[in-house]
This record gives C-alpha cells, sequence and structure tokens, in this order.
C-alpha cells in the first residue's frame, strides 16, 4: 500500500497563508500539519500531490515524491491535507471507504483497481469521482477549512502534542532567579536554551514547551499553553499569553495572545497582536497593533477571496503572509487579511484587507517598486538569518505575483480614483 498526501482546492481559502507553501506545510501547536500526519502513518512509502505552481518547490523541501503518478501501482491510503491530527487512529485497511467530516475527504481507503479507473490527473475531479462511487462515513476527525481554524485549535494542539512527545525537564539554563509557577513537569527546556533572571513560566493552565537555542530575556512573562520554537528570542519584558505558538528563528516582544507565528518572523518592539497567523520573514513595526474583539462582540468577518465570510468567532485578529512588513504605529482592524510581501505604513485604522505586493503609504493602494525589489528585500531579509532565497522558491513568488496582479490592479486603481475624488480610503 501507497500514502497520498495532497491538497485540494480549498487553498484558495487558506490564502496568503498557502500562496508560497501547501496547505499542509502551515503550522498549528508544535509543528506543521504534515508532520502530524506523517506522525500516525504505518511504515508505507509516502507521496505527496500539490498544485502545479508549487511542484518544483516541494520537491526542493521534502524528500517524498511529488506530484508521481507512481502512487498508482498498489492500493493507496489517500490522505486530505488539510487534515488536522489531535488524537491517535487506527487505519483499517480490510475495507474500501472514505472518511468524511462535512462532507470533505479527511482519508480514505482505495484499492488499485479504483485508482486507475479514477484517476485523470486532476486531483480535485479525482476526489469527486470516488466520492460519488465508494462507501463513506462521516467522523469527527478535524479538517482546516480557514486560517483562524488554526488559532481555534492551538491551545488544545500544543497540549495534545506536549503529552504525546512526554517530554519535560531542564535540559537547558534556568536562572534561580526565574519562576516556574505550576507543575515543572509542565515545562520543557530545551538543550542551550537559557532562561534569564526574573522571567515567570506560568504552566497553570497549560505546559510550555521551549525547543533548543531559545532565549528568554528578564522580566518576561510566559502562560501555557505555549510553544517556543527552536533559536526563537523572547524579549525583554514580554508578555506572553496564552495559546501561542512561535517557530524557528523568531523575535517577540510586547504582548502576543492566541497566535502562530510561522517561522523567521519579527515582532521585536511593543504592540499587541492577538488571535493572528503570522507568516515568515514578517517584520512587525514597533507599536504594531490589531484589533481582534469588535466592540458589539458580534462575530468577527473576513473578508477572503472577492467576499466576506462569517468566521463564527468572536475573536479574530489578522493573518499576514510571508515577507510583509509594516511601519512603526500600525493598526490592524478585527479580522484583517494581508497578502504577500505587502509594505503597509500607518494611517490611523487601516482597511480589513491588502492585496498581494502592495504598498499602503498615505492612505491609499500603490504598486511601490515593484516585484523585483520586493524580491532583493527578501534576500536580503533571508541572508541576515542564514537563509537564501532558492531558485524554486523565487519561481513560486513570481507565479503569486502572476496569479495577484488583476486584483491588486483592481485596488490601486479604485485607490486612485478616490484620491481624485477627493476621498481617501
Amino acid at each position: 500500500m501507497n500514502i497520498l498526501i495532497y491538497e485540494d482546492d480549498n487553498w484558495k481559502n487558506l490564502t496568503p497563508l498557502s500562496y508560497i507553501r501547501p496547505v499542509f506545510e502551515l503550522r498549528c501547536g508544535f509543528s506543521s500539519l504534515l508532520d502530524k500526519i506523517v506522525s500516525i502513518l504505518p511504515e508505507k512509502e509516502i507521496f505527496l500531490w500539490v498544485r502545479d505552481y508549487l511542484k518544483e518547490l516541494c520537491k526542493s523541501k521534502f524528500s517524498f515524491k511529488v506530484n508521481s503518478e507512481e502512487f498508482l501501482k498498489d492500493d493507496v491510503l489517500l490522505i486530505n491535507g488539510r487534515w488536522l491530527v489531535n488524537k491517535n487512529i487506527e487505519f483499517d485497511f480490510s475495507e474500501e471507504i472514505i472518511y468524511l467530516k462535512d462532507g470533505d475527504v479527511v482519508y480514505g481507503i482505495i484499492k488499485k483497481e479504483t485508482l486507475n479507473k479514477y484517476w485523470n490527473g486532476n486531483i480535485d475531479e479525482f476526489v469527486r469521482n470516488l466520492l460519488k462511487n465508494l462507501k463513506s462515513k462521516e467522523t469527527d476527525l478535524t479538517l482546516i477549512k480557514y486560517p483562524w481554524n488554526l488559532i481555534h485549535f492551538n491551545s488544545e494542539i500544543i497540549k495534545y502534542e506536549f503529552e504525546k512527545n512526554k517530554k519535560s525537564g531542564i535540559l537547558g539554563k534556568v536562572s534561580d532567579k526565574a519562576v516556574i509557577y505550576g507543575p515543572e513537569e509542565k515545562v520543557y527546556v530545551g538543550e542551550n536554551s537559557e532562561i534569564y533572571p526574573f522571567v515567570v513560566l506560568d504552566v497553570t493552565n497549560g505546559p510550555i514547551y521551549i525547543e533548543k537555542s531559545v532565549k528568554i530575556f528578564p522580566f518576561s512573562v510566559i502562560i501555557g499553553p505555549a510553544y517556543i520554537g527552536e533559536k526563537t528570542q523572547i524579549m525583554p519584558g514580554a508578555k506572553i499569553r496564552e495559546g501561542n505558538s512561535f517557530g524557528p528563528v523568531c523575535r517577540i516582544g510586547g504582548e502576543v495572545e492566541e497566535s502562530i507565528f510561522h517561522s523567521y518572523s519579527n515582532k521585536y518592539h511593543d504592540g499587541f497582536i492577538g488571535h493572528s497567523y503570522i507568516g515568515e520573514f514578517v517584520n512587525l513595526g514597533a507599536l504594531t497593533t490589531n484589533s481582534d474583539l469588535k466592540n458589539d462582540y458580534s462575530n468577527v468577518s473576513v473578508y477572503l477571496n472577492g467576499k466576506p465570510i462569517d468566521t463564527g468567532e468572536l475573536k479574530v485578529g489578522s493573518f499576514i503572509g510571508d515577507h510583509t512588513k509594516t511601519s512603526i504605529g500600525t493598526l490592524f482592524n478585527t479580522g484583517t487579511i494581508v497578502g504577500l510581501m505587502c509594505n503597509i505604513t500607518s494611517e490611523n485604522i487601516l482597511p480589513k484587507y491588502f492585496p498581494s505586493f502592495v504598498w499602503f503609504v498615505g492612505g491609499k493602494f500603490m504598486k511601490g517598486y515593484g516585484l523585483e525589489y520586493s524580491l532583493n528585500t527578501a534576500k536580503i531579509a533571508m541572508e541576515r538569518r542564514d537563509r537564501i532565497l532558492s531558485k524554486e522558491e523565487e519561481e513560486v513568488i513570481r507565479k503569486v505575483y502572476e496569479i495577484t496582479e488583476n486584483e491588486r490592479k483592481t485596488y490601486i486603481e479604485k485607490s486612485r480614483k478616490k484620491i481624485k475624488g477627493g476621498k481617501n480610503e
């Protein structure tokens, strides 16, 4: 039996976070969705299927075969890459069946004969044909559909993965002037990590897992559940409230609540970020702050794929695409989407949606200095963290620039017309 982990057309509902990565590379808790899926799989050959423009990038990133039809040579365990694994699963390979969550495929056992009967090279059509012709069953498993789902489940997943990892104890250095408030078995501090004096680790309501080579500077408070990735630094006086996951090599200061920082991103200074997902190589200027709660306590709506969507959530912050930068004093509205490689300057309360690759200056959308300038800035930022922008990554960014071009031009043109008419954004 082979294993095929795929992404479906729902990747569009996870933009801007999914523009330059497959959906299963999004993070929740300690790790990516893919890491969690792989952790429960039997010892079988794993294949990945992604949208075409990500194919070469994924080949360079993963050790698995990507978009290879070799998976058709045997029966297949078919897995939706949006599956958020939050419990162990015992797979039963004796029956050909598809397991669903609210009508969407989570995983299925597909016979070789069925694969070859319905496979036509289009993963979405293939899955639809399987659903029409095979037995299916609803489950209580979890699929990620929108970016805010990752935030909703983050605290739960941190607790689950802490218990699953079965790690606690202090391998790094903890000052005798730092405090672990609550049961010490709920704390793990990895090798070469350092907890400075006057730091409080509060595990009364959830565990704190600190990877290796992390620095937690003085007068910081970290409230569990929390996950701090490798080589991340928590700045002096930071208030890390419950439910946060910070990927590797982040710099986090100020106040953060129930948020995910993917990796290599900076929120170095004061300001509040809550119920948000921050992409990779994002830099939030001093006092950048988002609202995550409406004054009338109604559900937050988010503008996605050209229309507002009721999230069904009371608290929703910002979802910020990779390589975006904000100026000092930037104030984001409740439920804001910011695209890839944007440059945002403060202008009172900002719009709730920013297309990818725009600059927002003086209250209007602009094209800025163009794609080549943005790519050069990305290369500089990445080299500062010992990363190189690969040829495959650059090609994907260029493709996303094309994909988002019409939307970007529309926003810029509308902004120009409003300015000419004497009205500002």
